[in-house]
């Protein structure tokens, strides 16, 4: 009884460490500019690939569309948009996925990763067809 008990302990402690090692979660999303808090995002598993939507919007209504956004999801309510799509697993970061800028339009290819000294932290790099990127810092949401 005693070795059950002590097994199933350390099961979940080990499963708790490996839970906040994956970006897994909720987000605070933060504006570049104004470095004022944006919204949070939820990533997802689904089939082996990592997803972010939309969860809450903190500067704008919850009604509030994507006027910019390109095809399906044009006019479509940002809550809930999915705008982190098809991530792949490799090493210790994900990658071969995309992100959508609701504030343009466009779209970018997309990799993350968790800061390694903060797992709190998650880096976001958008990377344009032409080369340039840029890499955002989100934080998790307690």
């Amino acid at each position: 009884m005693y070795f059950r008990f002590l097994n199933t302990l350390i099961f979940l402690v080990f499963a708790g460490t490996a839970s906040a090692q994956s970006p897994v979660g909720f987000w605070k999303t933060v504006d570049d500019k104004t470095g004022e808090s944006k919204s949070h995002m939820e990533i997802y598993e689904k089939d082996g690939k990592l997803y972010g939507k939309v969860a809450k919007l903190l500067q704008r209504p919850a009604d509030t569309v994507c006027e910019k956004c390109p095809g399906k999801k044009q006019n479509k309510p940002l809550m809930g948009m999915v705008l982190l799509e098809g991530l792949e697993p490799y090493k210790d970061y994900w990658h071969k996925g995309t992100i959508l800028d609701p504030e343009s339009g466009n779209e970018y290819s997309c990799s993350i990763w968790l800061e390694k000294n903060n797992p709190s932290e998650l880096k976001v790099r958008g990377k344009h067809w032409t080369g340039l990127y840029r890499t955002q810092t989100w934080y998790r949401v307690k």
